[in-house]
Order: structure tokens, then C-alpha cells, then sequence
């Protein structure tokens, strides 16, 4: 294909025709399916994996927190690399690791070789949600590209709605056990691959003489995580004011102190710092950090309070989350065709905000009795309120920026959105497992009864009255990490707020002052041919 280019191109040429665009959308929407897949396949299997594994409540916490920590980390390195060398030889790659990953995940014999293997699976998945968007924004003008982000928001909410309810399954039939969490991916990931292979074209140019910033991505991962794995650790394993802290604290300031300056200098930044500053990034990357918090938050814990405050088995617990995952693919699905119909983007932010908000809200006021039918209804806000601004915060930030940037620029909305869910998960898990330990010590050290042992394990072991103490622990302290998740929330409020009300582009790029006019005026009109195919 690179033999048929007669000169190098800046970047992956456009898919324009319908039909190479549903081609090349099979492909890169199954592999979105089973990265997004892996991780909600675990939030039902997780107590028992948990349990089977001999782990604690610290680390049912790292187990997702680990998958999230890489996952953030590897994002922006990813974005960059995408607009140095091939998208599909990068996506491809990334399933890969995922592959690899999963297989670890799945023969982990300890919680701590389970942690190990979710984070080299973050490293995939890290890309493939990454790149499937800088993709899709490489072959459709932003104002086209609204209704295929709403198909990535259905496609999300699908396996985000087949997920638990997968795992669930898995987990209460014996003859297949937890592990096949974790493997039954690895079929889907090869189909995803072929189907990459064989549909997604576009050629393999390259930018010439690239200097890779290797160091300031490897200072902006190093620092990143151990900002993370402080959060996730403080409070349970070492006092906030601590020597642990202040050492953990002042290493992670200093790396990202530095990584900052590097990246300033840096002739092909991994984030590029003029793009952050601009109005519209800046505040897609505060939204995408509170939306991020209070999504991750509920996938995680949600599945959590039905099982161990409930008493509900992991596929009810699965079955009992789906109103928010319809939430999220009816509102992606409706807010996308209105978008690209529209062209106007601010609105449906907005009003996503304000349901994550509610819903959120909501959810903060359960306790073990809560009625399931109110739950149902905030969890459909919660599920609304992530479908109208997941995507679309990073859709907002795809129209301001030229398409030679669209991969950092993309890849840094989604870091930001990944961190945010990763301290989220990290805090939320930790103010959870401090709360629960605590009423269930009181109730222990009441009953005359030890308190060693994990709550999640003591729980089953222990006489009807300690499990009824238990469920209201666990009630009590998921309301806690939900109304957390609403003050989170009001911040994705403020920056959906705040930003500039813009109508999308009909164009790839932007318009170029060096181009000359009369290739613009085609680049205007092969968009307005692909609008006219797409409205036929």
C-alpha cells in the first residue's frame, strides 16, 4: 500500500467512502468491546476471585486500581506514538498486550500475581481505548463524528451491560470457574485482530527524522503512578502525615515538576503543552477527571454493595446494575445523532453533567433496606450522565485541534479521564475498606467474637447476627463513597458550564494558512461528499 503513495503523507489518509468506514468501524469497535469488556467482567467475579485468591479488601481495590494505574499511565504515550507511525499497526499492537495480559490474569495463582498481570492488560487496553477514538477522528470530520461517537458509547454501554452480567455468570457455573473472566477474551481479542488486518486501511506513513520523547513519557508515567500508588495506600498502611507520605508525595511532585519542564523543551512532546492551555482542553480535562472519578467509582463499587450489603449473587449483582448501562447507551446513541444533526455539542455536555451530578447524588442516600426501584432510577441518571459527556468531552477537544494532533489531544483528554478514575477508585476503595473495617471491628469486639480476617471473607463465616452487621457496614459506607462521587461530579458541571458554546467542523482539519487555496476548497468538498453520502 505504501508503494502506491507518491509522496509521504503528515499522517494516516482519511477513509471516506461509507462502506471502508463500517469496514474499518467492525474492527476497531470489537477490539473497544473487549478491553472495555475486561474490566467490567471482573466487578461481579471480583469477591470471589478475591476470596479464591486469598486477597484482602486493600487489594479487591488494586486489582481494578492496577488495570486503571497502567492504563493512564501508557494513554498519552500511546496518543503521541499515534501521530508519529501507523494507527493500525499501534492498535493491533495493543490488542496484543491485552492478549498477553489476560492469559497472565487468568493463570495468577496469588492476588499478587493477579495484580501484576491487570496491570500489563492496563498497558493494552491503554492503547486500544486510546487509539480507536484517534482512529475514528483520523477518517470523520468532528461534525459527522458525532453519531459514531454515539455507536462507541453503545458499544460501550454493551459490554459494559454483558460484562457483569458475564462475569456473574462465569462465576456461579463450577465447571467454568473465575478464571474464565479473564479468558474468555482472549477469543474475542483474536477475532478483533483479524478483523483489523483484513478491514481497517489506511497506510503506514511516517513522519521522517521523529525524536521520540522517551523521557518525559517515562517521567510522566514514573510520577503518575507513584502519586497513585501514595493514594492508594495512605490512611490504611501509613498515617497521611507520615514519612511515607512526605517521601511518596515529594517524589511524585518533583518527577511531574520535571516531566513538565521536559515537555516544554521537547521537539514532539508527549503532551503537548499548548494544546492543554487552550480553553476548551483545559476544561474537557477537569470534566474528564470528575466524570472519570464518578464512573469508575460506580462500576466498581456498585456491583460490591449488591453482593456483600444485598446479598445478592454475582449475576444478580450484574442484572441489578443494567438501568445504568441502559442509561449510557440510550443517552450516547440519542446525543450523538443529535450532535452531528445539530452540530452543537455544549448543550448535551451540559445536561450529562447535571445527571452524573443527580444520580450520583442519589446513590449517596442508600443504605442495606434502600428500595431496588430508586436505585434503578439513579443508577439511569448516573448511566445518562456518562453517555452525553464521556466521548464527548474528548469530541470537544477533536474539533479545536489540527489533525496532526488529534492523537495527543485525544490521548490527553482520556489520561486525564483514566487518572481521574484511577484516584477515584483508589480513595473511594480506601475511605470504603477503612469505613467497613471499623463498624465491623465495633461489631465484632461487641459480639465477643475476633476480628482478624478480611471483611469480605469473614463475612460468610461468621453467625447470622455479624452478617446482618456486615450488610448495614457496607450499606453505610457505599453512600459515603457516592456522595463523593457527587461532589466529583460538580466539578464535571462547572467545566461543561464554562466551555465555549462552538458548533462542530464539517472538515477533517483545520483550516491551514500554508495549504494552498485550492487544495483546501477539495479537502471542503470531499467533506461535503461524505456528508451527502452519510445523509443518502
Amino acid at each position: 500500500m505504501s508503494r502506491a503513495l507518491k509522496q509521504p503523507e503528515p499522517a494516516d489518509a482519511p477513509v471516506t467512502s461509507r462502506g471502508q468506514v463500517l469496514k474499518a468501524l467492525s474492527g476497531l469497535l470489537l477490539a473497544l468491546f473487549v478491553s472495555t469488556l475486561s474490566s467490567t467482567i471482573v466487578s461481579t467475579a471480583l469477591p470471589e476471585i478475591i476470596r479464591a485468591v486469598n486477597g484482602s479488601q486493600d487489594q479487591y481495590a488494586w486489582v481494578v486500581t492496577a488495570t486503571l494505574l497502567t492504563t493512564t499511565a501508557t494513554t498519552p504515550i500511546w496518543g503521541k506514538l499515534a501521530d508519529l507511525f501507523s494507527k493500525k499497526t499501534l492498535v493491533q499492537a495493543s490488542v496484543a498486550v491485552f492478549m498477553v495480559g489476560s492469559l497472565a490474569s487468568g493463570i495468577s495463582q496469588t492476588a499478587g500475581q493477579l495484580i501484576a498481570a491487570r496491570a500489563l492488560q492496563g498497558v493494552g487496553v491503554g492503547g486500544v481505548q486510546a487509539l480507536v477514538q484517534i482512529t475514528i477522528a483520523a477518517m470523520i470530520p468532528p461534525r459527522e463524528r458525532g453519531r459514531y461517537s454515539g455507536y462507541l458509547g453503545s458499544v460501550t454501554a454493551a459490554s459494559t451491560i454483558g460484562g457483569p452480567l458475564l462475569g456473574g455468570v462465569i462465576v456461579d457455573t463450577t465447571w467454568l470457574g473465575w478464571r474464565w473472566c479473564f479468558f474468555i477474551s482472549l477469543p474475542l481479542a483474536v477475532l478483533a485482530l483479524l478483523l483489523l488486518r483484513r478491514a481497517l486501511s489506511l497506510p503506514a506513513a511516517r513522519r521522517e527524522n521523529v525524536k521520540i520523547d522517551y523521557f518525559g513519557a517515562t517521567l510522566i508515567a514514573a510520577g503518575v503512578s507513584v502519586l497513585l500508588i501514595w493514594v492508594s495506600f495512605v490512611g490504611n498502611s501509613f498515617a497521611w502525615a507520615s514519612w511515607q507520605t512526605a517521601t511518596m508525595v515529594a517524589a511524585a511532585l518533583t518527577l511531574l515538576v520535571l516531566a513538565v519542564w521536559v515537555e516544554a523543551r521537547a521537539a514532539e512532546p508527549v503532551i503537548p503543552l499548548g494544546i492543554v492551555r487552550q480553553r476548551t482542553t483545559a476544561l474537557a480535562i477537569v470534566g474528564s477527571l470528575a466524570v472519570g472519578t464518578a464512573m469508575f467509582g460506580s462500576g466498581v463499587f456498585l456491583s460490591q454493595y449488591f453482593q456483600l450489603s444485598r446479598g445478592h449473587s454475582p449475576t444478580e449483582a450484574g442484572l441489578l446494575t443494567i438501568p445504568m448501562m441502559v442509561g449510557t447507551l440510550v443517552a450516547s446513541t440519542v446525543a450523538g445523532r443529535l450532535i452531528s444533526r445539530t452540530g452543537k455539542i455544549k448543550p448535551f455536555v451540559v445536561t450529562g453533567a447535571l445527571l452524573l451530578t443527580a444520580g450520583s447524588a442519589g446513590l449517596g442516600t442508600v443504605d442495606s433496606t434502600t428500595s431496588l426501584a430508586f436505585l434503578s432510577v439513579a443508577m439511569v441518571c448516573v448511566g445518562m450522565g456518562v453517555g452525553m459527556t464521556l466521548q464527548n468531552f474528548v469530541l470537544a477537544v477533536q474539533n479545536t485541534v489540527p489533525l496532526r494532533d488529534v492523537g495527543a489531544a485525544s490521548s490527553t483528554v482520556s489520561f486525564f479521564r483514566s487518572m481521574g478514575g484511577t484516584i477515584g477508585v483508589a480513595v473511594l476503595g480506601a475511605i470504603l475498606a477503612r469505613q467497613v473495617q471499623d463498624h465491623i471491628t465495633d461489631g465484632f469486639t461487641a459480639a465477643g467474637l475476633p476480628s482478624t480476617g478480611s471483611a469480605v471473607s469473614s463475612a460468610t463465616e461468621q453467625p447470622p447476627a455479624v452478617r446482618e452487621l456486615v450488610r448495614v457496614a457496607y450499606g453505610d459506607a457505599t453512600a459515603q463513597v457516592f456522595l463523593l462521587s457527587a461532589a466529583a461530579a460538580v466539578l464535571a458541571v462547572v467545566a461543561a458550564v464554562l466551555m465555549k458554546p462552538v458548533r462542530l467542523r464539517s472538515s477533517l482539519d483545520l483550516p491551514d494558512e500554508s495549504v494552498p487555496t485550492a487544495a483546501a476548497a477539495q479537502a471542503t468538498d470531499d467533506a461535503a461528499d461524505f456528508r451527502s453520502r452519510e445523509e443518502a
